[in-house]
Parts: C-alpha cells; sequence; structure tokens
C-alpha cells in the first residue's frame, strides 16, 4: 500500500523541483566531464525513465538501454504512483505525463476485510496503471527521442571504458552491483514471508486487504485496480504459515488455484492468474555507496522498499528525476553523483524505515488479529507510521471517529487523554515524562533543580513524571552528580519534590526509577565525556562479571553471593525511603546496561554459577531483586519494570528475548513493562528512526499481556494519539520533548482543541491555555483584480 499516497511527501515535491528547474533552464556542462554517452543496464521504469530524461535534456546525447528481455516482458501487473512523483514526471516530461493520465485507475479508498467486517477509509488517492502499459509509454518516449534501445541483450563488459556514464538500474539481482561489491557495500536482508504476485480479471473498487484466518495460520490479500477489469493480487504469509499449509509441495499452478480458494469471498468465485509467478521473500537492499566511478546505481540496484507501501517504481523514477537534475545543476561528473547520492539518501532511507515498518507489521499480522475490528483496521492503516491518527482524520474524519468511538474515547477526547489504571493508581492521561538523568545532586541529594525540573514537568501536564536513575547506594552512582536514595537526607529532599507535585499539581502522579550503575559507574557528567572514567576519585564497580563497558574503562569485580545480597537489600532501603518520600509508582531500571541489566545480556553475563548461562538463570537476580522490592513496596501502588529489548549487537539479547524477560516479570507481578533498548554494550548498533522502538513495546503488549510503556524518538502527540488508538502501546514515555517544552502536554491539548479532564491547567496559568496570536490575521482580502 503507497502510504505516501496523494497527501505527503515533502522529500518528493523537492526532487520535482529539482528536476522542473533542470528541465526548464538546461544549463551547459563547464567542464569535460559531462556524461555525453550514456549506458542504461535494466529497461524497467527507472533505467527506461532515465535515459528519456537524460536524452531530453541534451538531444546531443548517445543514450543506449540494455535490457536482456524482451519488450513486453514484466513480472509484476499494476504499478502505483503518488501524486508527487507525477507532479515531478509532469514538470521533468509533460509528454510521458499525458501519456500516463490517458490510462490511470484513480480512487480514494481503502478496504480492510477482518473476520467477515469490512471497513472502508476514504480520502487516500492512489493512481494506478499496468506495468506493460507504463512500459510501453516509456518505449515509445525513448524511441521518440532517439534513445537507442536494444531487447533481449546483455549489456556487454567494460561499459564504463567506452561511456562517460553507466546507470546501473539491473534491479534487486544487479550483477554491476555485485561486481562492484567491495566498492559499493551492499548489505542484503532476507525477511520472513512468502508472497506472489497475482492478478484478477476484474476491478476492485479500493486497495483491498483481506485477511484470512486458517487452520495453518494467518495469511493475507492485497490487492488493488490497474486497469478497468484487471487488478493486482498479491497473497503473503509468514514462511512457516507457508510450509504447514503445504505450498512448498505445490506447482506454480496449484498455488494459484489454492490462493484463489483461500480468497474466495473476496474473489466472489472468480479465478486468479500467473504471469511467469513465484513464491519468494522480500529482500531489502542497502548500499554504502551509490557510484563508483562513473557507474552509479539507480532503482532496486540501490535500494528496496516493501511492496506493501508500494515505493518500488516511485522510488526509481524519483531517482531518474533527482540524477537527471544533478547531471544538469553540477559542473562534473563526480560532484553530479555525489549530489544524486546526497540528495536521495536521505529520501530513500525514510521510506525504507516506513517499509520495514510496514513489512513487519504483517510478519507479526498474527499479534494483531484479536484485536476489535476497527482498532485492527486503524493498526493497518497507520502500520508504516507515515499515515497518522491526525493526517488520518484529514482524509477520514468518520472513520477516524468510528474508531475513536470503539476505543472508548469520550467525544472530543483525542485517546492521548483518556485515562489509564495500574492497580490502584489512575493515571489521567497515557504521557509519560521520561526518566531523564541530570547529573545534578550534590552527594546525592536531589536540590532545588529537581524541584524546578520536576515540578514545571508535574505543571506541564503529563500523566506521570518520572525521576531519573535514582541510586540506591553510593558506589551504585553513575557519576557523582547522580541522585540516590541511600540515605534518610535524600529521601527528606525528594519529599520536597513529590509534596510540590501532589500540591501544585493534582492529578499528576510521580514515579521513582531505582537501579545501580554496575559496571558503567565512576564516570564523568554526561556534558564532560559521557561513559568516559573520572579523571581522579575513582570508586571500585561491581558487576556480573569482571568486563568493561569500553576497553579502556574500569574492569568491575564480579559480584559474590554475599555481595549479591548485599545489593538486594541496598534495593529494597531504598523502596522503602522511596515509599515514605510519597512517590506514587516506583519502577526498577533493569536496561541500558546498569548493574541489573548486565546480569540480563549474555554479552556481559559470563557467570557460571546459578546466575549465569541460559536465560532463566540470567534472569535470577534481577527477579529476586523485583521481589524483594515489590515485597517492601505498598501492595495498592504499581511497579513497572524498564528493559532493553534489543542489544542491537550479536550474540546479545533479541526481541524474542525481551517477551520473555518481560513474561518473567510479568508473573512475578510486574504492573507494566517499559521497553528500551540497547546501551548495554559500547559497539550496539542501533536501528534509529521516528517511534524506532515502538515495535518491541507493540510485541511484548500482543506476546505477553502485559500493559506497555513505549519509548525512544516519540516527538508529536500526533505519535502518541497513533501509537495508543492502534493498541500498540498503552503510555508512551517521551524525554527530549519534554526538555524542549516543559509544558507539552498542556500545548498538545491547546493544539487539538481539548480542554477536558485528561489535562488540567494550572489555575495561575488558565490565561495561556490558547495559542498566543503570532501576528496580524484582520487585514482586509483583496476583492477586486484589474487587468490592464
Amino acid at each position: 500500500m503507497p502510504t505516501s499516497g496523494a497527501r505527503g511527501g515533502a522529500e518528493s515535491a523537492a526532487t520535482a523541483a529539482r528536476a522542473r528547474q533542470a528541465t526548464t533552464i538546461p544549463q551547459p556542462p563547464t567542464e569535460p566531464g559531462h556524461p555525453l554517452r550514456v549506458a542504461v543496464i535494466g529497461g524497467g521504469p527507472g533505467g527506461l525513465y532515465a535515459a528519456a530524461l537524460l536524452k531530453r535534456l541534451d538531444p546531443a546525447r548517445e543514450v543506449t538501454v540494455w535490457e536482456r528481455n524482451a519488450p513486453d516482458d514484466t513480472f509484476g501487473f499494476g504499478v502505483v504512483l503518488s501524486d508527487e512523483t507525477l507532479g515531478g514526471i509532469e514538470h521533468a516530461d509533460p509528454v510521458v505525463y499525458e501519456a500516463l493520465q490517458r490510462h490511470f485507475v484513480r480512487w480514494d479508498d481503502i478496504d480492510i476485510v477482518h473476520r467477515g467486517v469490512r471497513h472502508t477509509s476514504g480520502g487516500h488517492g492512489f493512481a494506478a496503471l499496468g506495468r506493460k502499459r507504463l512500459l510501453e509509454i516509456l518505449h515509445d518516449r525513448c524511441r521518440d527521442l532517439g534513445v537507442d534501445l536494444r531487447f533481449r541483450t546483455e549489456a556487454p563488459a567494460g561499459l564504463a571504458d567506452t561511456h562517460d556514464l553507466v546507470i546501473a538500474a539491473d534491479g534487486v539481482n544487479s550483477t554491476t552491483r555485485d561486481a562492484h561489491a567491495q566498492v559499493f557495500g551492499p548489505h542484503v536482508v532476507h525477511h520472513h514471508c512468502r508472497y506472489i504476485w497475482l492478478a484478477a480479471d476484474f476491478a476492485f473498487d479500493a486497495f483491498r486487504f483481506d485477511i484470512a484466518e486458517t487452520e495453518h495460520g494467518v495469511m493475507q490479500l492485497h490487492g488493488y485496480p490497474y486497469a478497468a477489469d484487471a487488478s493486482t493480487v498479491i497473497v503473503e504469509m509468514h514462511e512457516d504459515v507457508w510450509r504447514a499449509a503445504g505450498f512448498a509441495d505445490l506447482d506454480a499452478a496449484e498455488s494459484v488455484e489454492r490462493c484463489a480458494k483461500i480468497f474466495a469471498d473476496t474473489l466472489k468465485g472468480r479465478s486468479l492468474r500467473s504471469n511467469k509467478s513465484a513464491w519468494t521473500t522480500f529482500r531489502t537492499v542497502t548500499n554504502a555507496h551509490w557510484s563508483h566511478g562513473n557507474v552509479v546505481l539507480l532503482g532496486d540496484a540501490a535500494h528496496t522498499a516493501h511492496f506493501s507501501i508500494g515505493s518500488g517504481t516511485k522510488l526509481a523514477v524519483e531517482d531518474a528525476l533527482a540524477l537527471a537534475a544533478c547531471l544538469e545543476e553540477q559542473p562534473s561528473l563526480e560532484s553530479a553523483l555525489a549530489a544524486y547520492e546526497e540528495e536521495r539518501k536521505p529520501v530513500v532511507a525514510s521510506t525504507q524505515r516506513a517499509a520495514r515498518a510496514s513489512l513487519e507489521w504483517f510478519e507479526n499480522l498474527g499479534l494483531y488479529v484479536d484485536q476489535p475490528s476497527r482498532q485492527f483496521a486503524f493498526n493497518l492503516l497507520t502500520r508504516s507510521r507515515r499515515v497518522t491518527h491526525d493526517n488520518l482524520r484529514l482524509r477520514d474524519a468518520g472513520f477516524t471517529t468510528s474508531v475513536e468511538e470503539e476505543f472508548g474515547c469520550p467525544t472530543g477526547t483525542p485517546p492521548m487523554f483518556t485515562p489509564f489504571r495500574l492497580r490502584g493508581l489512575t493515571l489521567r492521561n497515557r504521557v509519560v515524562v521520561s526518566p531523564m538523568d541530570m547529573y545534578s545532586a550534590v552527594d546525592g541529594v536531589p536540590g532545588d533543580f529537581h524541584l524546578v525540573h520536576l515540578g514545571a514537568r508535574a505543571l506541564g501536564g503529563a500523566g506521570l513524571v518520572m525521576t531519573e536513575m535514582v541510586c540506591v547506594s553510593e558506589a551504585g552512582r553513575i557519576t557523582p552528580g547522580c541522585a540516590g536514595l541511600y540515605t534518610g537526607e535524600q529521601a527528606d529532599s525528594w519529599k520536597r519534590v513529590t509534596d510540590f507535585v501532589h500540591a501544585q499539581a493534582p492529578g499528576t502522579a510521580i514515579g521513582v526509577q531505582l537501579g545501580h550503575s554496575g559496571r558503567k559507574g565512576s564516570t564523568r557528567l554526561m556534558w564532560e565525556g559521557m561513559d568516559e572514567p573520572l579523571p581522579e576519585g575513582n570508586w571500585p564497580l561491581v558487576a556480573a562479571s569482571p568486563l568493561p563497558y569500553k576497553p579502556a574503562g574500569q574492569v568491575p569485580r564480579e559480584l559474590t553471593p554475599t555481595q549479591l545480597a548485599d545489593v538486594r537489600e541496598e534495593f529494597t532501603a531504598a523502596a522503602r525511603r522511596a515509599a515514605r518520600a510519597g512517590f506514587d509508582l516506583l519502577e526498577l531500571h533493569c536496561a541500558h546496561g546498569y548493574l541489573l541489566s548486565g546480569f540480563l545480556s549474555p554479552l556481559t553475563n559470563r557467570r557460571t554459577d546459578a546466575y549465569g548461562g541460559s536465560l532463566e538463570n540470567r534472569l535470577r537476580f534481577p527477579l529476586e531483586v523485583f521481589d524483594a522490592v515489590r515485597d517492601v513496596w505498598p501492595r495498592d501502588r504499581p511497579m513497572t519494570v524498564r528493559i532493553s529489548a534489543t542489544d542491537w549487537a550479536e550474540g546479545g539479547n533479541t526481541a524474542e528475548d525481551a517477551v520473555e524477560i518481560a513474561r518473567a516479570f510479568a508473573a512475578h507481578g510486574a504492573d507494566a513493562i517499559d521497553v528500551s533498548t540497547g546501551q548495554v554494550v559500547a559497539d550496539e548498533r542501533p536501528e534509529f528512526g521516528r517511534s524506532y522502538q515502538t515495535p518491541f513495546a507493540d510485541r511484548i503488549r500482543h506476546r505477553v499481556g502485559v500493559p506497555v510503556i513505549a519509548v525512544g524518538a516519540i516527538s508529536s502527540w500526533d505519535d502518541v494519539n497513533s501509537l495508543i488508538l492502534a493498541g500498540r502501546t498503552d503510555l508512551c514515555a517521551l524525554a527530549r520533548p519534554h526538555l524542549y517544552d516543559p509544558h507539552w502536554t498542556l500545548h498538545a491539548a491547546a493544539e487539538q482543541g481539548y480542554d477536558g479532564p485528561g489535562v488540567v491547567w494550572p489555575a495561575p496559568y488558565r490565561a495561556g491555555s490558547r495559542r498566543p496570536q503570532t501576528g496580524r490575521t484582520d487585514a482586509p482580502k483583496p476583492r477586486l483584480s484589474l487587468r490592464r
């Protein structure tokens, strides 16, 4: 499904603008490096369009396309293009645009069929045509311009020596890329679903998603029209389901017939047809570099994005637009290829992140089928994170309202402002101020800074405000500036903070996060060198195993059984002080490589006793600490656990391990799991991106059935509403947005026009509950235009 659709995509507009400039005011080459002899390897849409653009921009160019297949050979059926891509085509080559316009099928709706119930969401804006028709249009345009098209011909060796520029548009199995793999640095990830590309001889009246729950597992159909009498149909399922259903033992014709029977209701008993179709797995292709000398990658040779967001042809065409523009704008081939890569890589990376989220959603489809049907439909529509709650409301307010009603949102209440109950504590909204180390305590005592910092965020409207990691012992500090709860003076100072929150921000809860630094202690303040050892005054460290966090770091002592008991007592003593200090919630910090996290990860726990080895053994000490703390923590007050759901490192904990870790803590009485990732080992390789940790929380929520707190690059109230309403999390924790704006939640309410019990402006602030005017808006509008 092309979630970029007709309603977004600033990056595509930028590409169109560059192409428009290049095509309306061609600039002459300023150096001999301007490519006059161009070879294109691959006759797909991207390669053909690049050839046409380059020939049109400079008719003197000699442009040749080599395609190993026949002109009418193609292995797909329909192609979907967004309005942004079409805008770029219109400005770059109106002839191609007009030809496409004559053959497009357009529609606005998406249908999701879940357990026999169909939900329709409108306002999406799609345009599609047959892949063969697209190729015919591009063939005709290339011939009209004088491009030399050589079909059924392998590209000869040595093109880089005989041509100024070689465009490798030879697809996901690019031989050009593989021949220079040491330079391009390709990385190919094979995914876990099997799919087959088919067609039906009738037109769906919407983009269609059908879910079939079979005895072998969940299967899905993606369908959309590409002509007045034809539709693309993709059948997809997890590899395990595919094998269990026996597809591995069927030939192509039997597979097609079987798919038609499984989705007979959707097809109304009609058959499916194949075009050299075969079951395959999707591969995500990335490359460290896109050019090598005068050879440049384009389209699937450079990158792939899962078909469920419909971006393969779109990206290839936009690559061609950008490459042509850069070749006109830049003074040399070298600078042009560098500019092309610089321009396209961020756009492609963003699309690939969305595609990866969509792909993984379908891989884990079985997690969601038990959701209420409208929530399931909303979850599917927002799976890539490109379509959001607010965006979907603009497209189809009626559908979005129906999802909110099913979820239980009172009229006019955004999902983020619905209450949530944890044990005896009811949070008035779903926003959490995430724990953030401030490194501003003196001898572990929180001072005026903590009062103002946490007090301001409590006044800012969040349902729950969390302290930084509060250390259970002096030796368990990360830095000399870390706050603690190992003395009575510290507890009294924390009570000053909780008293302020309860008195001045009634309805806001305040929680404490208890932890021990383990091997990551005795370091400098963050702004003096994060995770760097103190230049002097170091204290000895303890950990699960004697492994330093960094190669040149301090080596911790391995905790003995007696010392484990001492640490456990430090946690319980701190928990008692936290209860007396008036905290509403306690979170046990078992993430980010600190002491308890160090026991959980096989990368940091090399013990051979009962506390090391298997995951069950690695869980033993963190669970002992949890049980001890839970025993002394008031029964009506909730207790949560923060975990690193993946170590982002080979041999470390994975998402599946995180499910079992969460399951263990839930079985011992954890009221919610706060799902973070990483920071366990220094050589981790995280995959950053918007809301990038949310899928781990989502998986735990649905697999374990325990409430979760999602955290990690959640920055907008639209994201919070989307995640909550889709059922991917119960609470959203935001850190940096609350540093930028202590009143983030109040402002989120004002920007959405919400005034209800889910967020309350403090009485002294109520005059500021409306966004201030930013300039004059009452100037008279021109009513008459005079023509000379």
